[in-house]
């Protein structure tokens, strides 16, 4: 029994007689000085670049004002220095001998090499935007094979080689090939399908006409729809049956419905969220001990920052379930209620004039909706007040104003001779004569 197909040891020789053939044609005399060209022209490729890395490093060090794209730009053409130079020279060099000798078959070799590490290069810089770094691998390394093996002339031959090696499952066959052609296909639909997410919504963020929820909600199902069709194009793309993919996700579905509901509530909890509009990003919102402004909206929580920097995952559960307040839902009004007490012998009228001139000579409070101050009641030590002011900034902190306008009170009745009394009590002596039980004289009365 054969341990190795015996198709695949015939494609396996045929590929390495072709390379064989192709070795030994570069031995001949008007290819073999072109060899050492190509030798040559790397060789100095790899000098400069090292000689010019440093300088390309330092000229990007001190252009702090270049924009984060551009700095990206710089880093990736660093990156791909050596073969920058290595096109450019081999390119030069097929224009010299051109001149030197008008022959084709005189820069043959120096021309396939400079056409391959151009495709190289352009095949590098281009698989820069695919983020994952194994696709991203797997693309490039595929991409070069394949110009590679296609400028040699050897494509139908690798390709069979490749379709050769494969596993069977009854009537379904996997083979190297149609791995190759999924992952290579589906990564540049991935990558089209981020590029194309991006742009789009970089524009829908930047429509003012649309609300942060709903702008939030077009995004993410933008992205779910691209992704998804990006992924089974691919795979339909390069052969795969779908029938039995589809019925295989329905089962799976179903299993994980049950095992998830806790994953499958947030994700439906979320998508409510974004279709009601009761919280967007941006809003101020306070839940349980926790409040702060919302970050983000995510597909399972909702990222909340609190004033002093902690972020907070809540998930999109406890939102709706759960009592929010949020305090800027329909518009950015809040309303402050401050208690303060002053001394019995202080004009209750001046008071309330003066806490309302304070509250309003604080920057942040409005002066559209003035500012008020009541009588709370008659304390043991005091009068006591309220004074209520409103704001739109919420999202600036409410202690701080809390603070601010308890100064400008704290001021306003020193300017005005209004004092804080202290706790006071009265203690009255009803009869001048305390007696002193004795032990004794609880004992004779048992």
């Amino acid at each position: 029994m054969d341990l190795i197909d015996p198709q695949v040891i015939a494609s396996a020789e045929q590929v390495l007689k072709q390379l064989q053939g192709f070795f030994l044609s570069l031995l001949q005399p008007f290819r073999l000085w072109q060899v050492v060209i190509v030798i040559g022209v790397f060789a100095l490729a790899h000098v400069l670049a090292r000689l010019l890395a440093p300088r390309v490093d330092d000229w990007a060090r001190s252009h702090t004002e270049l924009k984060p794209w551009q700095a990206r730009t710089i880093i990736t053409l660093r990156k791909r220095l050596r073969g920058i130079l290595f096109v450019v020279l081999a390119w030069a060099a097929v224009v010299v001998i051109s001149m030197i000798n008008p022959f084709p078959s005189r820069r043959y070799i120096v021309e396939l090499a400079a056409t391959i590490g151009t495709a190289w290069v352009v095949i590098g810089l281009v698989t820069k935007l695919i983020r994952n770094r194994f696709l991203r691998r797997m693309v490039t390394w595929g991409a070069w094979v394949y110009v590679t093996v296609l400028y040699l002339g050897f494509l139908d031959t690798f390709t069979q080689f490749l379709d050769s090696i494969a596993i069977t499952f009854g009537d379904f066959r996997l083979s190297a090939l149609t791995v190759t052609k999924a992952l290579v296909v589906t990564g540049a639909l991935v990558t089209a399908a981020r590029l194309l997410t991006t742009g789009a919504a970089n524009r829908i963020r930047r429509n003012d006409d649309i609300s942060p929820s709903v702008q939030v909600l077009a995004v993410k199902l933008m992205q779910i729809s691209a992704y998804g069709a990006a992924f089974f194009i691919g795979l339909k793309a390069v052969g795969f049956d779908l029938t039995g993919l589809a019925v295989l996700s329905g089962a799976i579905g179903v299993g994980l419905g049950f095992g998830l509901q806790k994953v499958v509530s947030n994700l439906v909890s979320g998508m409510i969220i974004l279709l009601d509009k009761s919280i967007k990003p941006g809003d101020v919102i306070s839940i349980g001990d926790t409040f702060g402004w919302i970050e983000s909206l995510g597909a399972r929580y909702v990222s909340v920052v609190t004033r002093d920097g902690k972020e907070y995952l809540i998930p999109n559960e406890d939102l709706i379930t759960g009592q929010v307040v949020n305090w800027s839902h329909s518009n950015n009004f809040v309303r402050i209620e401050i208690a303060f007490g002053t001394s019995y012998h202080d004009d209750p009228y001046l008071v309330r004039r003066v806490a309302v001139a304070a509250a309003e000579s604080v920057e942040r409070v409005l002066r559209t909706k003035p500012a008020v101050c009541h009588v709370a009641g008659f304390g043991d030590s005091s009068v006591d007040y309220v004074l209520r002011f409103w704001i739109t900034d919420p999202t600036e902190g409410l202690a701080n104003i809390r603070s601010e306008v308890f100064l400008a009170l704290w001021d306003g009745f020193k300017e005005n001779g209004i004092s804080i009394p202290f706790p006071q009590r009265e203690v009255r002596v009803l009869n001048d004569q305390i007696r002193v039980e004795r032990p004794e004289d609880a004992g004779s009365l048992a």
